[in-house]
């Protein structure tokens, strides 16, 4: 497969495209490109014979927004018209998912906000709004207090997850994923 500089005015956006994206991530994806071009000579917009964008109408979108005038592209011309359906759809399939705790524990917080990753930041939690005052029906000894969450079953999955992928007591475990 070829991959070639061309002018954005050459290239359509897919009118097919199952895609969207709103209007906080696209100016960040629009700062990101301003910002490391290089990018998109890594990893250039996915078009077919035709000059349709088959992967990348984000970034074509974003390219013009950002004021460039030419983009690398990759020909996919040899793809049938079901292959570029397929190719459509599992180019934007997110397969994999991030460590977020080597996330953490490697990487300043600051500068993947900055890249555009939206990463959790204890500034960002009012921790009032996580503990409720029944310290009548939750303490169990003198001195001790429950705290009690309540999650959604896709979200309780997720903790019961995190726990089985680190060793000691509940209290040390949830200690390490809050960073205590």
């Amino acid at each position: 497969m070829e991959i070639k500089t061309v002018k954005l005015s050459e290239i359509k956006s897919n009118p097919n495209n199952p895609r969207i994206i709103k209007d906080d991530k696209f100016r960040k994806l629009v700062k990101s490109i301003q910002e490391f071009p290089k990018m998109l000579e890594i990893r250039p917009i996915v078009v077919n014979a035709d000059m349709i964008v088959l992967g990348g109408n984000m970034r074509l979108k974003a390219c013009k927004e950002a004021g460039l005038k030419e983009v690398p592209i990759i020909f996919a011309d040899d793809l049938t018209e079901d292959e570029q359906k397929q190719f459509i759809i599992k180019d934007n399939i997110g397969f994999g998912e991030w460590d977020w705790e080597m996330l953490a524990n490697e990487w300043e917080p600051e500068l993947l906000q900055d890249w555009g990753l939206e990463v959790w930041k204890p500034s960002d939690v009012n921790l009032d709004e996580f503990f409720e005052d029944n310290s009548e029906s939750n303490t169990e000894e003198e001195g001790n207090t429950k705290i009690i969450l309540e999650y959604t079953q896709a979200d309780y999955d997720l903790v019961i997850e995190a726990f089985k992928n680190h060793s000691g007591t509940k209290e040390q475990i949830l200690f390490k994923l809050l960073g205590l």
